[in-house]
């Protein structure tokens, strides 16, 4: 019988397939395509994924530079300018990655892992034992696993079968499209990358451009076709056929109010011509029916403005993966595998009510652009910006942890370098196999650990914040700190050491909340 089945082979379900297998566990995942799709996805990863990425080895296959991610000096928020330059601990971060090429760069990593992908292989129907679930395919085959994940998008079929409702709201006013196109050289700004567009000004790139007629996004790619993306909000909408450039052309002219000179694009395709009506936003009732759970867009589904898809997905998936895994190596105490839900559906809903929020601000109308004015005069404030760029970065989670002391408990690490006795290393280094870490600058502490030593790596070193301006020391804030900290597989701090005693039962109580009883103790 297999451990667990993954059902969808796009980022999120290749993710959770990583995350098992460097826990031990070797799930099989089955995805309906044949072969991977050639359709134009996301363009790039928004937020706190960018380092997790980089805590599990990943980030360096995608980009070719030797330095750590660094956050961005300004983004977007609803097609409002959000300068983080004065913003002093930045935590978003940007990654221009085409969805394709993340999926590569996973599936080489599955592949590398031993992990099993079976493609065509489209899941019919599931029926759930008190151990197992069975799941049966449209070529007639049928495998049994002890948990299955649906990882297999919006319109999953798993949760359909489950029963899972898909509570939310539905528009069908807003087309948006989305083109890859040819433009004249003389159009294009070279210092800048914008477009200087006569009887109208400048598009700037990688940014939301609106109109009282419309939003546009003007994306010079490197490497491949440009990008043109607009939405408007027509009385009503019919359309024969699939988007042509010609439409698309006209689209552009009417958001910007002049004709722009639009070609098809250079070089080889496939090219994007993409035409979407409406939008959904959508939270699961729950993530989990017994031996089922859902993953990434199976579980919530939202406006794809700001970026924040890959982000929420991504790491769901490095959420639920050690938690499914003690699960299925049975130290996983009371509780922990039902603490996804309970600490990622709190995170979904923020998500969507970002993307509403957006949303909102980018519709058409003069009362529309009275409330951008309002929301761009507090946006000019530093601290408003950098509550909105922990928004969007997802920066701001901060998980229940039963652990009443540290400012650090329940949050995300900071990027940490820890002086070992072997030399510096950076914590993304040390996070590569996505094991807990107990990182013990005095070396007085591994005893108390050293029961869980199966589930639980220890590293002695003084610590300092090590690649930006993202991490406030937690400690010292002279270069180093003799605080210690409990992080989870997922990197989230489940305990710290103070100053008022205890240090050892504390941690001994958290080492058990998260991670089961101690070898020495289990029967």
């Amino acid at each position: 019988m297999i451990d667990v089945i993954i059902v969808g082979a796009g980022p999120n379900g290749l993710m959770l397939a990583i995350e098992l297998a460097l826990a031990g566990i070797r799930p099989v995942v089955c995805e309906r395509l044949s072969a991977p799709t050639t359709e134009q996805r996301a363009n790039g990863l928004v937020g706190q994924v960018v380092r997790m990425l980089d805590r599990r080895g990943l980030y360096h296959r995608l980009v070719d530079d030797p330095a750590p991610p660094q956050p961005a000096p300004g983004f977007v928020f609803g097609a409002l300018p959000l300068d983080l330059r004065a913003v002093p601990d930045n935590p978003l971060h940007l990654l221009q990655v085409p969805q394709a090429h993340l999926e590569r760069v996973l599936a080489e990593r599955v592949a590398e892992l031993g992990v099993q992908v079976r493609r065509g292989h489209e899941v019919t129907g599931l029926t759930q034992g008190v151990d197992d679930v069975r799941v049966a395919f449209s070529d007639g085959t049928t495998l049994r696993c002890r948990y299955l994940v649906g990882a297999d998008g919006g319109h999953s079929v798993v949760r359909r079968l489950v029963g899972i409702g898909f509570p939310g709201v539905s528009t069908d006013r807003a087309v948006s499209r989305t083109a890859h196109v040819g433009l004249p050289a003389e159009l294009v700004d070279v210092s800048t990358g914008g477009l200087a567009i006569p009887g109208y000004g400048t598009v700037p790139p990688f940014r939301h451009t609106r109109t009282e007629r419309g939003l546009i996004v003007w994306a010079p790619f490197t490497g491949r076709p440009p990008g043109l993306s607009t939405i408007e909000w027509p009385d009503s909408a019919q359309f024969d056929g699939p988007l042509t450039l010609a439409e698309m052309r006209a689209s552009v002219a009417r958001v910007l109010g002049v004709d722009v000179p639009i070609a098809p694009p250079a070089g080889d395709g496939p090219h994007l011509l993409r035409r979407l009506v409406g939008g959904n936003t959508r939270l699961a009732e729950r993530y989990r029916a017994g031996r089922v759970l859902l993953l990434g867009d199976a579980a919530h589904v939202h406006s794809a403005i700001g970026g924040p898809g890959l982000n929420l997905g991504l790491q769901d998936a490095v959420n639920l993966g050690w938690k499914l895994a003690g699960q299925l190596h049975g130290w996983a105490p009371d509780g922990l595998l039902d603490s996804y839900e309970a600490e990622r559906h709190p995170v979904a809903r923020r998500v969507t009510m970002s993307t509403q929020a957006q949303s909102a601000l980018i519709a058409p109308g003069s009362e529309v652009t009275a409330l951008r004015v309002l929301v761009g005069e507090l946006l000019d404030r530093p601290e408003n910006a950098a509550h909105v760029a922990a928004l969007l970065a997802g920066a701001d989670i901060r998980y229940e942890m039963g652990e009443p002391g540290g400012s650090l408990v329940g949050r995300w690490a900071p990027d940490l370098v820890l002086h070992t006795d072997a030399g510096p290393v950076r914590l993304a280094e040390l996070t590569r196999p996505a094991r807990a870490l107990l990182l013990d600058p005095t070396g007085t502490l591994g005893p108390v650990a050293a029961p869980w030593r199966d589930r639980v790596d220890v590293v002695t070193g003084r610590t300092e914040v090590g690649t930006g301006p993202a991490d406030a020391p937690p400690g010292r804030t002279d270069g180093g700190t003799s605080t210690a900290l409990l992080l989870r597989p997922d990197c989230y701090v489940a305990w710290q050491s103070t100053t008022d005693g205890g240090d050892g039962d504390r941690l001994r109580a958290a080492l058990t909340r998260w991670f089961g009883q101690p070898r020495t103790d289990r029967s």
